[in-house]
């Protein structure tokens, strides 16, 4: 861990942009070190969106880094759609997006690098071509950047809300509302540092929910995000007193039907074709596992 200390020379700037400018950190290291509350003007953690103003002193943590190089590795993974520009993929639960906590092999990372000819550059060599994630026991479609033009499209789609993602997920109990928006603050869990939670320091988030099915102790739910925070459906579901069936971190303890994480999946996925200009739109039928719980509650 190393400390680094810079005094503001401008006045009412972003404290993500100026961090950026003066760290030589990538814009994404310093997101996620703001959002793990590594940056402090009077050892009071601030947010990206903080507005410093001129003669702060602010003080940034970063800790050290490992040599994580991904090497292409032997996977099969389903590439449902790719081109010279971008590649769709639908992940299956219980693979890794990409190294780090931990995991240096056999992620979807690893696997691209085998399976695609080209990747964007843009996040380094740990995360190359990953325009945006889906948690390790989340399956479904995210896209992939083949090439830093189409990296920089697509990033901007999701960061205007322009590239629609649409999640399915079963939920403990029975929800009242057939449909809804939830918005709320989700930053880390106070209790523990590896979970999300609703907290007033958090940053925004924004999710609409709808019924697709109501079972006798279960709903089955469509979510889309308007926003992405980590782990932003599964805290919400959580939130709302209806968690995702299966889910480790955030569901009951006592699952009954034997799963190897959550039953959320990502079915659908639109965005513009950074070349072309065309809308494109891609779905994922459900897993096999997650239709047989399916089955096994509609039956009683």
């Amino acid at each position: 861990m190393k400390t680094l200390n810079f005094t503001v020379d401008a006045d009412k700037i972003r404290a993500d942009v100026f961090l950026a400018g003066k760290s030589g950190l990538s814009r994404s290291r310093i997101k996620r070190l703001l959002d793990d509350e590594c940056c402090k003007i009077d050892g009071k953690a601030i947010k990206g969106n903080k507005t410093l103003k001129l003669g702060e002193n602010v003080e940034l943590s970063v800790p050290e880094e490992k040599n994580l190089d991904a090497t292409p590795e032997n996977i099969p993974i389903d590439i449902i759609y790719q081109d010279d520009d971008l590649a769709v993929i639908n992940k299956p639960q219980g693979m890794t997006v990409h190294a780090g906590n931990g995991t240096s092999g056999g992620t979807l990372v690893n696997a691209l690098l085998f399976h695609l000819d080209s990747l964007s550059g843009i996040n380094g060599v740990i995360r190359p071509g990953i325009v945006h994630r889906i948690d390790k026991n989340t399956s479904g479609l995210l896209v992939v950047a083949k090439n830093d033009k189409a990296h920089v499209a697509l990033s901007k789609q999701l960061e205007d809300k322009t590239c629609r993602r649409i999640y399915v997920a079963l939920l403990e109990g029975n929800l009242k509302q057939d449909e809804g928006e939830i918005e709320t603050f989700i930053g880390r869990d106070s209790a523990n540092r590896t979970k999300m939670a609703v907290v007033k320091s958090g940053r925004k988030a924004i999710t609409d929910f709808k019924v697709l099915k109501r079972f006798n102790c279960y709903t089955l739910c469509e979510f889309s995000l308007k926003t992405g925070r980590t782990h932003q459906i599964r805290v919400h579901a959580k939130h709302m007193g209806h968690p995702i069936v299966g889910d480790p971190e955030y569901g009951y303890k006592n699952c009954k039907f034997n799963l190897n994480g959550q039953l959320l999946h990502a079915r659908t996925l639109e965005f513009i074709h950074p070349s072309t200009g065309e809308k494109m739109t891609f779905n994922a039928p459900l897993p096999d596992y997650f239709e047989k719980v399916l089955k096994a509650v509609g039956n009683k």
